[in-house]
């Protein structure tokens, strides 16, 4: 969740501004903070007049990459909490994120200092310091749930690599195997190449549990054949057939 701006407004007054963005603040100057203020009080107004309307939450400009979303405070009337935020955001987290700041805003200062306060700007000019600390907050979580569902991916991947139950044949198994192949029709799947479609970098340790398969994908290099990888492995071809077909469904190769 991307906060741009915070700004805090009593009787359509901007109470506290706040700017989070590198970028230009889109109310950057003091008659805009007013105007906008204004605005907003007066949308407010207008939605109680409705009863069947509801409230208003959320706004989208047009020519901007930015929203608008604001909380009307329910024990102090024409209070007003507005956030911008980038379109990648999602209105219900910072509706969520405003109610906090509603919430500590209205423990730190009386309903008297709210109600009785006559457009001083620095009155609440210590409050800044908790919505930096609030948005850093929002940041880490986001970062932890970012993490949280990249291992949850991870652990998907190995739930469907299901080649632990593949077993290894003996190398006197194999052979009779291998030799029987020769001199039979070899299977058309014996001669497929499998080809990465990812950086060979990547450990597979991170998404295959098995230790056959970890192996074959160390072999794979784009020139070698279902049964030449089985040859160097000692391992059963339709074994490593089956394991490559899996690394096809999770897009790691194709076959040539």
């Amino acid at each position: 969740m991307a906060i741009r701006d915070i700004i805090i407004i009593k009787d359509g007054i901007p109470l506290l501004s706040k700017n989070f963005s590198n970028s230009e603040q889109l109310f950057s100057k003091t008659d805009d903070l007013i105007m906008i203020s204004g605005f907003f009080s007066a949308l407010n107004s207008f939605s109680d007049q409705f009863d069947n309307l509801g409230s208003i939450c959320e706004l989208r400009l047009s020519n901007s990459e930015s929203k608008l979303s604001f909380l009307r405070d329910q024990s102090i009337p024409n209070l007003v909490y507005l956030a911008t935020f980038d379109e990648k955001s999602k209105g219900v987290n910072v509706q969520r994120y405003l109610r906090k700041i509603s919430n500590t805003f209205l423990k730190k200062y009386n309903i008297d200092q709210i109600t009785k306060w006559h457009g001083r700007a620095n009155t609440f000019k210590s409050f800044e310091e908790i919505i930096e600390r609030f948005v850093d907050d929002e940041k880490k979580e986001s970062e932890v749930k970012f993490k949280e569902k990249v291992v949850k991916l991870f652990n998907n991947v190995k739930e469907k690599i299901e080649d632990d139950k593949i077993i290894s044949e003996s190398k006197n198994s194999l052979d009779l195997k291998i030799e029987k192949v020769k001199e039979e029709k070899v299977p058309k799947f014996y001669k497929f190449i499998p080809i990465f479609k990812v950086s060979k970098n990547i450990n597979p340790k991170y998404y295959l549990t098995g230790k056959i398969s970890q192996k074959v994908y160390n072999h794979i290099d784009g020139k070698k054949s279902i049964i030449q990888i089985a040859k160097e492995l000692d391992a059963n071809p339709e074994n490593v057939y089956k394991i490559c077909k899996n690394l096809i469904k999770l897009g790691f190769i194709w076959e040539k």
